[in-house]
């Protein structure tokens, strides 16, 4: 169901899978288990962060209303799961002296026209200039690759496509790591089985930052995409065109970079707003 009809990526199946599974070692079989058994699952996750509960608890209400939908449980016991109160997680932020620094590392780096060099500009080009998701990025196929257009056809979460633009230093990075590349692949980043895997990705990135003198820590491919919506939205992008950008279904998830522009945002409303111009004039 969550493939066939919400078109749920590969990354959510499996994640549902270990929740399910998990929790069925734990109490026995789902598909029986009464409402009791499920009261059980407060404890055996008691020593986990109040997300994973609720994520987890998320798996079995959802499959235990698909359950119902089917006709294959006249009751849903999904009540008995605990609630646990999470608090969104603001997205970890880099600077823009940060990520002058990483560019500086890796266009330096590139000098050589080495192509493992090459391929990190490109990446990191991408990352930050596209605000693409570690997945989308890895598996880019040669035929997202834009030719005239400035833009790139991404595939993200559920199939949905979307088309990114490309700037123009990211445009000349992929033209110099295509001259290095080896040919053959569909891929944009080829590996010997198929393409960069989300790991090396990771690891390429920590590495570059450890060079840039950035702790590696602070370094990922996500924060890299928060560092683009955040830094685009005090440059004063639009909230919905930043939702397209990234791929958001819903804008409650583009909203949470708001509050690191909040002091913009009263800034914009002192200044900009029609009863701010009376006030001055009064």
């Amino acid at each position: 169901m969550l493939a066939a009809e919400r078109g749920a990526a590969a990354n959510t199946l499996a994640a549902y899978r270990r929740d399910l599974e998990s929790a069925e070692e734990a109490i026995g079989d789902l598909a029986t288990a009464p409402r009791a058994k499920l009261s059980q699952l407060g404890g055996v996750w008691a020593d986990l962060a109040p997300a994973s509960v609720a994520r987890k608890a998320s798996a079995l209400r959802q499959f235990y209303g698909f359950l119902v939908d089917e006709g294959q449980r006249e009751d849903d016991p999904s009540s008995a799961l605990p609630r646990p109160v999470t608090k969104r997680p603001l997205p970890k932020l880099l600077s823009h002296a940060d990520i002058e620094k990483l560019f500086e590392q890796a266009e330096l780096e590139a000098q050589s026209e080495n192509a493992a060099n090459l391929r990190t500009l490109a990446l990191l080009e991408l990352l930050y200039g596209s605000g693409l998701r570690a997945t989308e990025l890895v598996s880019l196929p040669m035929a997202a690759v834009p030719r005239d257009a400035p833009f790139l056809t991404v595939t993200g979460k559920g199939g949905q496509a979307r088309m990114v633009p490309v700037s123009r230093r990211a445009r000349a990075a992929i033209t110099r790591w295509l001259a290095a590349r080896d040919a053959g692949s569909t891929y944009l980043f080829p590996s010997r089985a198929s393409h960069l895997s989300r790991v090396r990705l990771f690891q390429l990135l920590k590495e570059l930052a450890a060079r840039a003198e950035i702790d590696p820590d602070r370094i990922s491919p996500h924060v890299l995409r928060h560092a683009f919506a955040t830094h685009l939205l005090e440059g004063g992008a639009d909230l919905r065109v930043l939702q397209t950008l990234l791929g958001h279904a819903d804008i409650a998830t583009t909203q949470i970079y708001t509050h690191v522009d909040a002091a913009r945002l009263i800034t914009l409303v002192n200044e900009r707003h029609p009863l701010a111009e009376k006030g001055r004039g009064d």
